[in-house]
């Protein structure tokens, strides 16, 4: 939602309550604790609550993304060390983000911030756009601004065993920014914003000062380039709206408890026709009254007889899909684990993980007089046989 040119005057910590050294789940927490407290839902109609809600996701949007914290910590060290020429400080400052002092005639070296390899920041990314826009080496800038983008959305939704395991499709109901359904997001009521005449479109305003060419985010059109002269009556000229809204969303098999799944696109708005955030789902697993999981492969333990461990036999397994048969060899002791080759998790690219049935006996709770009197007669002709089951069991020969 905010773009590093926007970030030099604002305290995202202490818009979230947080100190800087505030963990990434403490972070969390506290985002979450204010976007309940101040969401516009539970508070309709008061507009202090929802421009805090506002200024909550906005911060999160930066200190809930790692690179982009990082990003903004860095500027605002070096906003605070004077590292900017022109903007306080002694002109550049020491050390801070790769400035060396050269003498009072050769000025600054900024190899080390522009550099395009080795620990430098690189001119394509990061911190190096930053600094990038500000000294350009007597060039003019030449870069368009870099495009704001709208806020990142988190939500969760609960699903079965069996939906996580195959896949499926849900509805989610999301309240937030959407593009304005008058102008369609622009926020001119022609729909056509004018390019602004201050930096003739490029976000950025330039000025020469000694050998640099020194340059700065646009204040005339907030550094999009694009000036709204017409503002749409709907959306007051910013291109969005607050509304609830209902998207499919399609979660792929074989998710995980506590994994989150990522919808480019999905999230709110960006204002005046700007690109929206992402969607970020968090699935919940419900547990399986047959079913477990180990990675891809699917465990089903299944209930057996003796006779059908001992003399062998074919039983019917339940799979996400239909049954299988599978064949008990026999003389199988019970607990052994039996595989069933590709009828697990689906896995991306058709294939699938395995089948593992554990078998175990169950012991009838109850026999009539004719069953009696066969297991009693099958339990002497064991003994006839030699056979022992606590044989060479603790110590026993």
């Amino acid at each position: 939602m905010n773009a590093p040119s926007e970030w030099a005057d604002k305290d995202f910590y202490a818009d979230l309550g947080v100190s800087s050294s505030a963990s990434a789940e403490e972070i969390k927490k506290a985002y979450r604790k204010l976007a309940r407290e101040n969401h516009p839902d539970a508070n309709p109609g008061d507009d202090a609550a929802e421009a805090r809600f506002k200024k909550a996701a906005a911060a999160y949007d930066v200190l809930g993304d790692e690179k982009k914290r990082k990003e903004y910590d860095q500027l605002k060290a070096m906003l605070r060390n004077g590292g900017f020429p022109g903007f306080g400080g002694n002109g550049g400052a020491g050390s801070a983000g790769g400035f060396r002092s050269q003498g009072p005639t050769s000025g600054f070296d900024f190899s080390d911030v522009f550099s395009r390899t080795g620990g430098g920041f690189s001119e394509e990314g990061g911190l190096g756009d930053i600094f990038g826009s500000f000294f350009d080496r007597g060039r003019g800038t030449g870069r368009a601004a870099r495009p704001t983008r709208g806020a990142d959305v988190e939500t969760e939704i609960t699903l079965d065993f069996r939906e996580a395991a195959k896949g499926t499709t849900i509805p989610v109901e999301l309240s937030g920014n959407a593009p304005c359904t008058t102008c369609h997001g622009s926020g001119s009521r022609s729909g056509k914003p004018s390019t602004c005449s201050k930096c003739s479109g490029t976000g950025f305003v330039s000025e020469q000062r000694g050998a640099f060419g020194m340059s700065q985010p646009c204040d005339e059109c907030g550094a999009t380039g694009k000036k709204v002269t017409d503002p749409c009556s709907a959306c007051k000229g910013t291109g969005t709206q607050y509304r609830k809204r209902s998207i499919t969303v399609r979660i792929p098999a074989g998710v995980i408890d506590g994994q989150k799944v990522r919808l480019a696109g999905q999230g709110e708005a960006g204002p005046n026709g700007t690109p929206s955030g992402d969607l970020f789902v968090s699935v919940t697993v419900r547990p399986d009254k047959v079913f477990t999981r180990s990675g891809d492969d699917l465990e089903v333990t299944v209930p057996v007889s003796f006779a059908e461990l001992a003399l062998g036999d074919t039983i019917t397994v339940p799979t996400l899909d239909s049954p299988v048969k599978v064949r008990v060899p026999a003389g199988t002791p019970d607990g052994r684990t039996l595989r069933v080759r590709g009828r697990g998790i689906p896995k991306r690219g058709g294939k699938a993980g395995d089948l593992l049935v554990t078998v175990r006996v169950t012991v009838p709770s109850s026999l009539d007089d004719a069953a009696k009197s066969a297991l009693r007669t099958y339990a002497q002709a064991e003994r006839d046989s030699g056979f022992d089951p606590r044989a060479g069991w603790a110590g026993r020969s």
